[in-house]
């Protein structure tokens, strides 16, 4: 069963600046986990953030965010999310663990593997969710892990729950962006691409997925 919470304060103001840096710090640091060259333009964020709910109820929505990195996509749930929902960011990266505990400390950062996502759920009260918000690198993970994430995001979705994240223009032709929308397919009923995001670097379109398929 999952609880509800009072929405916190802001940390300190976001800087998108700040991020472009902590960013190039992360991936120059640890260049196997970072598969995006910039953090997520708020554009895009904004529109990836639509799928949370903004109807409060008596518990209150809970948005799972994947690979939150250094923030960007956070503050675009926050934004959105009701009074009394609670979002859960799961991020592997021990080091980003620690900017976003600092940075934004209204976020639940669970540290852990995706890949493991209703165990690291049920140990923090949470076993169904209504929106799941990625921004993995899913570009630098290998073709099991992706299905073995995508199968745990199914499990953990409530009904009519939504599943997002999002894939750059240019390296849609590629063979490996077409296996991970052949993946996207076979896991989810209703695979829906969104326009493309011109105000990202680079230009992005958004996946947003319903209906997880047993």
């Amino acid at each position: 069963m999952t609880t509800s919470r009072q929405r916190p304060q802001t940390g300190r103001p976001a800087s998108v600046f700040a991020d472009y840096r902590k960013f190039a710090a992360r991936a120059a640091r640890k260049p196997g986990l970072v598969g995006a060259v910039a953090p997520s333009s708020p554009h895009l964020a904004r529109e990836m953030a639509s799928i949370v709910p903004r109807t409060a109820s008596e518990t209150g929505p809970v948005v799972v965010e994947l690979g939150p990195g250094t923030g960007a996509l956070s503050r675009a749930v926050r934004d959105r999310l009701p009074e009394g929902g609670r979002h859960l960011a799961i991020e592997l990266d021990s080091g980003m663990v620690e900017h976003l505990r600092a940075d934004l400390p209204w976020l639940e950062v669970v540290q852990g593997d995706a890949a493991k996502l209703r165990t690291l759920l049920a140990d923090h009260g949470v076993d169904r969710v209504d929106a799941v918000i990625s921004g993995l690198p899913w570009s630098i993970l290998p073709g099991e892990l992706q299905r073995d994430i995508l199968a745990e995001v199914g499990q953990v979705l409530v009904p009519g729950g939504a599943f997002t994240t999002f894939a750059y223009v240019h390296a849609l032709g590629m063979s490996g962006a077409r296996a991970f929308r052949n993946r996207l397919d076979l896991a989810f009923d209703e695979v829906l691409t969104s326009r493309t995001v011109w105000r990202n670097v680079p230009p992005a379109r958004i996946y947003t997925c319903r209906r997880p398929i047993s």
